[in-house]
């Protein structure tokens, strides 16, 4: 049998994975590849079809490959799969270097960006060529052959540490859990999040009740426990995971891994000429200077800090008048956040739950995707999986499958916490004219149904999906067929939020929740009374919200522009200097945030993160559109298809987005959305 990590087939095999198979299918596309490039960097006149296009399939064969791989570390993860992913990510990162630092394959492609047709070629082709040029630069090809080979030893400690950083933390949240086997312990905890504790425990063969880190546990005892001392346990595990303090301090401290992480960094940005890391960073990024960064970041929190404190104030008044508590801690913000909400808007996000069963929110998603771009979206049940709870889809356009995804919805042992979107396969035409259509990996951690009962999700859990699917169509709809600038290929990593924060705004429309919300027992909609106390609910603590976004963007941001060799930058000592400027929450001493911050040292958001907000001005401007023209209108909804979806990295976005929108993009809409306005200050 064919090694299935190697076939050409339309999707990966998962029913035949193994392990063992793994590392020496990356072996044989590597070898493969090596002895290609020899070949094609060293023909004397280059042209599209006889390097980049050829180029473009060997890439996408290891990719093909290593997706499968990456994928099933993160949501399959034991000790044999860690095994392969490592040694695979050294030969990888090897690999990626080796290939940066082609002097020879870098002036094959000078030679054909210089050609007197180059054009002739289309705007993708062209775009692709000038990123890999740019691209070369960035990993080192101008540099000396000593500091090539310094520059190489960088590359590959970081993607052990990074590496590290990660297990660290999946190893801290799986490990602490807290067994309960009385239930007054628990008081105040929803039925759901009981259910699920319950279902916790017996599936470890323990009476009563399991809480762990896992966000559907952590989140229920943070937002509704009565019990002040459980809160401050899980919340203390939770902060202090993969650190020097709380209950495993010291077992997988991540303090020495973010040191080294940021000393190379630095080290390697200053090899390419960069003042730090920060300034590597904005290379590839809308923003164009670290000034330019700072000062948008510094805006919003000079514009949002007075909403802020005031809806601490708010909730610490409420919480001393109505409960006596005269201060509030870390533990208490979510527990008397929930219940000054209720006693607001009367509502709750349990209360919701009902009226968002997974078997209803996927095909009400699928709905509102199906009305503004016009394609539609089928289950394939018959198609293997990795897991019994994963489904496949395709996607159709006039009845031509155009893409296909899976759906991993629910949080289980061994499975990385979070929600993200990742590629399988990209959309790209080979030299045949075969046209390989993308697949899509869509991950969450919802609440798995427990006993029959179906998984309830809350209007966030509902938002989220939202968000990662818009991630997938931002990949999955493209129309570009190089390889290099399909999809979320080439795009920006400051605007490449925009269609994922783009699509969160059909969970607050009216006229869309008609799709999406419907009783899991009865069938009946969302009740008007609900659904105008959902709206009125909608900016609740916004600014506590901001500023929060806001500090961890700083934080990250600072952290790598303000890195210097003689005194390195602790990041405890940044992330305490960044709230004491901006938050309005005040943490205990011994919180170890950055610890666990795995987006910045694990990631691909590390001097990046500000881009979540970056591109929510931008995902707010385009929605303002829809605002003023109607929410399912299908003009417009075809021109945001046109204009961002289908034209992935092939043209860079500000220029996408004045196609769209017509004019570059304003704050107002942003601000207008949530409710950080001079009239609400």
């Amino acid at each position: 049998m064919n090694n299935p990590l190697l076939t050409n087939e339309l999707l990966p095999r998962f029913d035949h994975v193994r392990t063992e198979h793994m590392e020496s299918a990356i072996d044989q596309i590597l070898s493969d590849n090596r002895m290609q490039i020899q070949n094609l960097a060293s023909q004397p006149d280059p042209t599209w079809d006889t390097l980049a296009q050829p180029m473009q399939g060997l890439e996408d064969r290891l990719n093909n490959a290593w997706s499968v791989i990456s994928h099933l570390n993160g949501v399959m993860n034991s000790d044999e799969l860690r095994t392969v992913y490592k040694n695979c990510l050294e030969k990888l990162t090897e690999y990626s270097t080796e290939l940066s630092q082609n002097t020879e394959l870098c002036n094959a492609y000078k030679k054909l960006a210089d050609r007197d047709d180059f054009s002739g070629l289309d705007e993708a082709q062209q775009k692709a060529i000038n990123n890999t040029l740019r691209d070369f630069h960035l990993g080192g090809v101008d540099l000396p052959p000593e500091q090539k080979t310094r520059y190489a030893d960088l590359k590959r400690e970081l993607a052990e540490l990074s590496n590290r950083f990660s297990d660290n933390v999946l190893d801290a949240t799986q490990h602490w859990q807290r067994h309960i086997t009385d239930a007054s312990e628990l008081a105040g905890l929803p039925e759901t999040a009981l259910a699920g504790a319950a279902q916790a425990a017996k599936q470890r063969d323990l009476e009563g009740y399991l809480i762990t880190l896992d966000f559907p546990s952590f989140y229920p005892v943070m937002t509704y426990c009565d019990n002040r001392a459980l809160r401050r346990d899980v919340y203390e595990a939770f902060v202090t995971r993969a650190s020097d303090m709380g209950p495993d301090a010291g077992t997988w401290d991540n303090t020495p891994v973010m040191a080294e992480i940021l000393k190379r960094r630095h080290a390697l940005a200053q090899l390419l000429g960069f003042k730090h890391y920060a300034e590597r960073s904005l290379a590839t990024k809308m923003a164009r200077s670290e000034d330019e960064v700072l000062g948008f970041l510094n805006e919003l929190a000079k514009k949002s800090k007075p909403i802020a404190e005031q809806d601490m104030a708010d909730l610490q008044a409420f919480a001393r008048e109505t409960h006596g508590v005269e201060e509030l801690e870390a533990w208490d913000i979510g527990y008397y956040s929930e219940k000054l909400s209720q006693q607001r808007y009367d509502i709750s996000p349990e209360a919701l739950r009902p009226w968002f069963p997974v078997d209803r929110v996927v095909p009400g998603l699928f709905a509102v995707v199906e009305r503004l771009f016009g394609v539609q979206i089928e289950a394939q049940p018959e198609v293997e999986t990795w897991h019994p709870d994963v489904t496949a889809y395709c996607i159709k356009r006039d009845d031509e499958t155009v893409a296909w995804f899976y759906f991993d919805l629910f949080a289980r042992q061994g499975k990385r916490g979070g929600a993200w979107m990742a590629d399988c396969r990209v959309r790209w035409r080979d030299m045949r004219g075969h046209l390989q259509l993308p697949v899509a990996f869509l991950t969450c951690n919802f609440t798995p149904p427990v006993d029959g009962k179906p998984s309830l999700l809350t209007h966030d859990e509902v938002t989220t999906l939202f968000h990662e699917f818009g991630h997938g169509l931002h990949h999955m709809l493209t129309q570009v067929e190089v390889a290099e600038v399909s999809g979320i290929n080439g795009v920006a990593w400051d605007a490449v939020e925009l269609p994922s924060q783009f699509l969160e705004n059909w969970c607050w429309d009216p006229a869309s929740l008609a799709l999406i919300a419907q009783h899991h027992e009865t069938g009946e909609p969302l009740p008007e009374d609900m659904l105008n106390k959902l709206l009125a609910a909608k900016n609740f603590q916004s600014g506590m919200q901001m500023v929060r976004q806001l500090e961890f963007s700083l934080f990250d941001f600072r952290l790598h522009a303000e890195f210097e060799d003689t005194a390195p930058t602790n990041p405890l000592d940044m992330h305490r200097q960044v709230r004491d400027e901006i938050a309005v929450v005040k943490a205990p001493a011994f919180n170890r945030f950055p610890n666990s911050f795995s987006h910045i040292f694990a990631g691909g958001y590390a001097a990046g993160y500000y881009s979540y907000k970056w591109a929510e001005v931008l995902a707010a401007d385009a929605f303002s559109l829809f605002e003023e023209r109607g929410i399912f209108d299908p003009e417009t909804g075809k021109a945001f298809l046109h204009n961002i979806l289908e034209r992935g990295g092939s043209q860079e976005p500000m220029e996408l987005f004045k196609a769209f929108r017509g004019r570059e993009p304003r704050v107002d809409a942003l601000l207008r959305h949530t409710g950080i306005t001079p009239q609400a200050a």
